[in-house]
C-alpha cells in the first residue's frame, strides 16, 4: 500500500553537473538526510576521484551509503536495491521526504524500477562448468540449456559461451529455468517517487568537468591513486580518474597525457549518463541553476 505522505526526491543528471550542492540545500529545506546514488562514493578510500561529500558537507545533513564499502567489498545494483528499500522503510517512519543523488544509472533503476533478482551461483557450480566447457566445448553445455530451458534456449546469443553457462549455472542450482527469474516487471514502491533530471548545455558541462578534474588533481588525486594502486585489479577500481593515472605509474603514459584521458573519459561518461537518463519519461530536467523552480516542481508534486 503506498503512502502517499512518503517520498523519495531523486536528483540525478551527468558526471560535474552539479547535484552534490544543488542536493544539500533541497535536503536541508525539507529537513531530509541524503542517500548517495553514486556506485563509487561507496568505497571508503576514493574520496578524492569520486568527489564524495567533503567532510563539511557530511556535518551539513546526514548521509548515508557514502564511504560504507571497503575497496574489496563486492557490491551490486541488486544490493543497493535492497540496501535502499529498507533504509527508506525505517527513514520514512520519522522523515517524510528522503533525497537520493548521483550518477550511478543502474542503480537508481534498480530502485526507482526494480531488477529482476537472479539468484547468486555457488562457485562450486561455477566452477564445474567451466571445467566441462574446457574438457567438453559449449556444445553439451546448449544441449543442457535447450532441455532445461527452452524458452531462453531461444533467445540466449548461443555464440556468447559466459551467457550460456550462466543461465546453465542458474538451471543447475535451482532446479528452475533461468527465463523463469527475468520477469521486466515493475516493482511498486510505497512512496512517491520524484525525480528531477539536472542538466546543462554541452559546452558548459565540458568546461565543468575539466575544471573539476583540475580540482581533484590539486586537492591530492594522485596521492589517492598511487595508494590504491596495489589494488588496480579490483571492479572498484574500473573507474575514470584512476585506471589513467595507473598508466601512468606504469611508465606508459606521462601525467599531462593522463590527465587529458581523464577529462575525455569523464566527458564521454557523461554522455552516457545522458543518453540513459534521457530515455526515462519518468525524469523532469531542470538547469541546477533553477532552485526556486526545482523546489516548486517538487511541492507541487507533493501535494
Amino acid at each position: 500500500m503506498r503512502n502517499v505522505s512518503n517520498s523519495l526526491i531523486i536528483l540525478s543528471g551527468p558526471t560535474g553537473v552539479g547535484k552534490t550542492e544543488l542536493s544539500l540545500r533541497i535536503a536541508e529545506h525539507f529537513h531530509s538526510p541524503i542517500i548517495s546514488s553514486d556506485s563509487r562514493q561507496l568505497y571508503k578510500d576514493l574520496p578524492i576521484g569520486t568527489a564524495a561529500p567533503t567532510p563539511e558537507q557530511l556535518a551539513r545533513v546526514k548521509h548515508y551509503l557514502v564511504g560504507t564499502l571497503q575497496l574489496t567489498d563486492y557490491y551490486s545494483a541488486s544490493q543497493f536495491e535492497e540496501d535502499v528499500i529498507s533504509l527508506l522503510s525505517s527513514l520514512h517512519q520519522t522523515t517524510p521526504h528522503v533525497v537520493m543523488t548521483g550518477g550511478s544509472m543502474m542503480y537508481i533503476d534498480a530502485v526507482t524500477k526494480g531488477i529482476d533478482e537472479i539468484p547468486t551461483v555457488t562457485p562450486e557450480i561455477r566452477k564445474a562448468l567451466y571445467k566441462q566447457f574446457e574438457e567438453e566445448g559449449l556444445a553439451p553445455i546448449l544441449e543442457e540449456l535447450r532441455k532445461a530451458d527452452p524458452v531462453h534456449y531461444e533467445e540466449v546469443d548461443r555464440m556468447n559461451y559466459k551467457r550460456v553457462i550462466h543461465a546453465v549455472e542458474i538451471c543447475r542450482m535451482t532446479g528452475k529455468p533461468y527465463s523463469s527469474f527475468r520477469t521486466h516487471i515493475r516493482k511498486e514502491r510505497p512512496f512517491h517517487i520524484i525525480h528531477i533530471g539536472l542538466t546543462r548545455e554541452r559546452e558548459e558541462l565540458c568546461n565543468r568537468i575539466n575544471l573539476r578534474v583540475d580540482q581533484m588533481m590539486k586537492e591530492g588525486l594522485l596521492e589517492e591513486a598511487r595508494k590504491v594502486y596495489p589494488f588496480r585489479h579490483l571492479n572498484s577500481l574500473n573507474t575514470v580518474g584512476y585506471k589513467e593515472l595507473f598508466q601512468y605509474f606504469d611508465g606508459n603514459w606521462t601525467l599531462d597525457f593522463a590527465i587529458e584521458k581523464i577529462k575525455r573519459n569523464s566527458r564521454v561518461y557523461a554522455r552516457k549518463q545522458m543518453t540513459w537518463f534521457k530515455r526515462d519519461p519518468e525524469i523532469t530536467w531542470f538547469h541546477p541553476d533553477q532552485e526556486k523552480e526545482i523546489l516548486a516542481y517538487t511541492h507541487h508534486q507533493l501535494h
